[in-house]
């Protein structure tokens, strides 16, 4: 996707079977760090609170949610289903978002980032 201008339109011009999917991602960041700032970095969906926080992108198979290190590792065990890499996790495109497990994830970093400024 070329352009982007806000999440809005990163959604809507992506393929409308996954457009729900998406949607419902966005939603469940949201919830967990309210007061972070969104918008369109590295031409994907971007979250920042007290620094970064996490962005999406949707692949053709999976939706890679990008989290800064050290959130993924902590949380290892509960991430063994999914593919993951230092500050990556892949959701397959044909398996339910693991809702709790996200949100979980996001305010674990945003807790970190709360840290971080204090020192």
């Amino acid at each position: 996707m070329k352009s982007i201008k806000d999440v809005d339109e990163y959604i809507t011009k992506s393929p409308k079977a996954v457009r729900g999917v998406l949607k419902e991602l966005r939603a469940v960041i949201r919830l967990a760090a309210p007061r972070a700032q969104e918008r369109i970095s590295y031409g994907m969906p971007y979250y920042e609170y007290k620094g970064r926080l996490v962005y999406f992108r949707l692949t053709k198979n999976h939706i890679g949610l990008y989290i800064p290190p050290p959130v993924i590792q902590e949380h290892n065990k509960e991430l063994k289903k999914y593919g993951t890499a230092t500050a990556t996790v892949r959701f397959p495109l044909n398996e339910k978002l693991p809702i709790a497990l996200i949100k979980k994830l996001v305010k674990a970093r945003v807790k970190k980032n709360e840290e971080s400024k204090k020192n």
